[in-house]
């Protein structure tokens, strides 16, 4: 269990078809646009495979100072999303997008 004050990471990947990689982008920039403005983003990246064996060739990062900004943010995207009529798993679905999304925090590092 994570400290409410501690840091977390929004890490979210993605299989996106290179046929709609642009459509993907295209949501992704925008949605990004808006978390960058929410109080406690830390950092945003959108981040493209160019190499090696993994399977996700989308990977987004956010970090958050603190579990209740990371909330505050998710229920205004949230809103935002249902008021332009975005339905997440519908426009993954039409695009054969597959996702894996979680929150993170940093794991103690002990020493040896």
């Amino acid at each position: 269990m994570t400290s409410t004050n501690a840091s977390l990471f929004r890490v979210d990947k993605f299989v996106v078809p290179a046929a709609v990689r642009e459509t993907f982008l295209e949501g992704v920039r925008s949605i990004h646009q808006l978390i960058g403005a929410q109080p406690g983003c830390v950092q945003s990246h959108v981040l493209e495979q160019v190499g090696g064996p993994g399977e996700f060739n989308f990977v987004t990062i956010v970090e958050w100072a603190d579990a209740q900004r990371m909330e505050a943010a998710r229920q205004v995207i949230t809103a935002h999303q249902e008021q332009a009529g975005i339905d997440v798993e519908a426009f993954r679905a039409r695009y054969g997008i597959r996702a894996d999304v979680a929150a993170y925090h940093k794991a103690p590092m002990q020493s040896a």
